[in-house]
């Protein structure tokens, strides 16, 4: 409450509400003026008659579908400085507050008929038809509001957002639409389109056939005009060709009979170049391989003639040498075959004197022949590797046993081939 002495001055923004004394049963109201107050007997208030904004947020309210959404609207209000009766209201609800106070109450009220009326809507036809959820709004606040003596002057619905993803999967399928209404109508026009277009051709086709008649008459007349103009021009090229031809025919005989000589002049000429080849590789054939062939055939025949004439009389030589020879070597052998029939013939006398000792004396001079042949390739060996399983003797002594047990075989040899055990006649002798 303000006390003024005086003239009381207010602005255009502000409402002075005058009463006491002098004022009777309804108070003076003043817009944007001056006043003469009497001091203690008279009470001057000021009502603000600004424009208050207002962001009025909803917080998960459940629409009639059940679906729980938010919205945040926007409203602007003021005191209405223009009715007596509205800043009458104002002043009993509002006088002496401060217009924060007076904007928590207008917001308190804007925020319970939104609720009211999103609870009343679905969440298509609050998202969708946002004008006729505002205009249900503004025109239910508006009574609240002005018996309060508050005008609203616009409502708008700013923002409408879900956290369960309602308006997503509604704007997916407006979208499906959408591109299915796109579809059908692309699918219409190129139909409309491809119905013009045959109808078009189809015309066309119309126009085009009766040319074609036209032409093709004109035609008709045109070959036939022209079937007569060319027999008789075909006659006569006829006749024309046929003298060409035959001319030609002429001329292309006499090409090809100079043609044929060309050819056989060229052909004697490549046998003439082929002959003096042939003469040319003759002769260097004669001079690289027949003369040097004949050459060395010369000297090998002379060569052949003088390694004969040696060898004859080399053998003419050693000839007459050995029938020299002979002659002398045939009396020794026939002195030393007399000699040896003597012995022998003693031998026998006495092998049949003693028979079977005979025999062991001639075994006995054997036996020393036959060791020396069957240890003569042992005594050629460079080096001989002998591997011992552990049993016997090793080294030269087991060489030397080896060899030994041969020549004890020998006797059982000479009794299998003669019938004479020879180890018993020497046990005897």
């Amino acid at each position: 409450m303000c006390w003024d002495i005086g003239i009381v001055v207010c602005g255009p923004n502000e409402a002075l509400v005058i009463s006491g004394m002098f004022q009777g049963e309804n108070s003076t109201y003043i817009t944007g003026g001056r006043a003469i107050v009497c001091p203690c007997i008279q009470t001057v208030q000021r009502i603000s008659l600004n424009t208050m904004t207002l962001s009025i947020v909803t917080d998960v309210v459940y629409t009639s579908q059940g679906v729980p959404i938010s919205v945040i609207g926007t409203a602007q209000l003021k005191v209405n400085g223009a009715s007596n009766e509205m800043l009458e209201s104002a002043a009993e609800q509002f006088g002496g507050k401060h217009e924060n106070e007076i904007m928590e109450i207008c917001l308190a009220t804007l925020e319970g008929h939104q609720r009211a009326i999103m609870g009343c809507m679905t969440v298509e036809q609050i998202y969708r038809d946002r004008k006729s959820f505002a205009d249900k709004v503004f025109e239910v606040a508006s009574q609240d509001l002005y018996n309060m003596g508050i005008l609203v002057i616009s409502y708008t619905l700013k923002e409408v957002k879900d956290d369960v993803g309602y308006l997503a999967s509604l704007g997916q399928a407006r979208t499906a639409q959408v591109k299915r209404d796109a579809l059908i109508g692309e699918a219409e026009a190129k139909k409309e389109s491809t119905m013009a277009e045959a109808k078009a051709e189809e015309q066309r086709m119309q126009s085009k056939l009766s040319n074609d008649t036209g032409i093709a008459m004109a035609k008709r007349d045109y070959e036939l005009n022209k079937a007569v103009y060319d027999t008789e021009v075909n006659t006569a090229k006829a006749e024309a060709e046929m003298a060409y031809g035959l001319q030609a025919a002429k001329v292309q005989s006499r090409i090809k009979e100079e043609e044929m000589q060309v050819k056989v002049v060229e052909r004697q000429q490549n046998i003439a170049i082929q002959e003096q080849e042939i003469l040319r590789k003759e002769k260097e054939l004669d001079s690289k391989v027949r003369k040097p062939a004949e050459a060395e055939k010369f000297r090998l025949v002379t060569i052949a003639d003088a390694e004969k004439l040696k060898v004859v009389l080399q053998a003419e030589a050693e000839a007459e040498a050995i029938a020299l020879q002979g002659e002398a070597t045939a009396y020794a052998i026939e002195v030393k075959a007399k000699a040896e029939a003597e012995q022998m013939a003693k031998k026998a006398d006495a092998w049949n004197e003693y028979k079977e000792a005979a025999l062991v004396d001639m075994m006995l001079q054997v036996l020393p022949k036959v060791a020396a042949e069957i240890s003569a390739p042992i005594s050629q060996v460079n080096k001989i590797t002998m591997v011992s399983n552990g049993e016997g003797p090793v080294g030269a002594g087991r060489m030397t046993n080896e060899i030994l047990d041969i020549m004890a075989s020998l006797p059982k040899t000479v009794e299998s081939m003669t019938g004479v055990d020879i180890t018993k006649r020497i046990s005897n002798i």
